[in-house]
């Protein structure tokens, strides 16, 4: 599973983060975003991820056991919700991809936040969980007008950068929201 979507996150963040120091067009940022070549952008996003995802495992392994669990796990809920947020709210930048996911009708969206309710329980009654599941669809919703405006719309790496970046704000939120509880 990790060669077939967490890769292909990770390099759709990296390329997000070369669009994001281009300076240009959303033509000019979206040719960035195909180069193979690995930028400084790319670098920076990558290794912030990296140490986001450190600083929070270090803080979860403070935690008690079942509320770190319980946060990461809804972490990983609400970035798939992020990506279902993306794929109803966005508009496609391209023909590619993304494009094709960008299709989805409100329907997914309530079918995605019903199969993530459970989620918001695991760290009951300190509601951390459900700050964790949240996240995601807020960056999703971030990065979409982000994209919009800088991208002219969503594409593949869009929807990569959200899953990674949803999981970080998602386990930082539940870790923040357990320990001021």
């Amino acid at each position: 599973v990790l060669t077939m979507t967490g890769i292909n996150h990770v390099d759709g963040l990296a390329d997000l983060g070369d669009a994001v120091v281009v300076h240009g067009n959303p033509e000019k940022r979206r040719s960035v975003m195909r180069d193979t070549t690995v930028g400084v952008g790319a670098v920076v996003a990558v290794a912030v991820s990296v140490a986001g995802l450190a600083l929070a495992a270090l803080v979860l392994a403070t935690i008690p056991a079942r509320a770190a669990f319980g946060i990461a796990i809804a972490s990983e809920v609400g970035a798939k919700l992020g990506v279902v947020t993306l794929a109803v709210t966005g508009r496609p930048s391209h023909d590619g991809l993304g494009s094709r996911l960008l299709s989805a009708g409100t329907g997914q969206l309530a079918l995605g936040i019903a199969l993530a309710i459970p989620a918001t329980v695991l760290t009951w009654p300190v509601p951390a969980a459900t700050a964790a599941v949240v996240a995601g669809p807020l960056v999703a919703l971030g990065l979409r007008q982000w994209a919009h405006a800088t991208l002219d719309g969503v594409g593949g790496d869009v929807f990569g950068a959200t899953n990674e970046l949803a999981r970080i704000a998602g386990l930082h939120a539940g870790v923040v929201v357990w320990t001021l509880y």
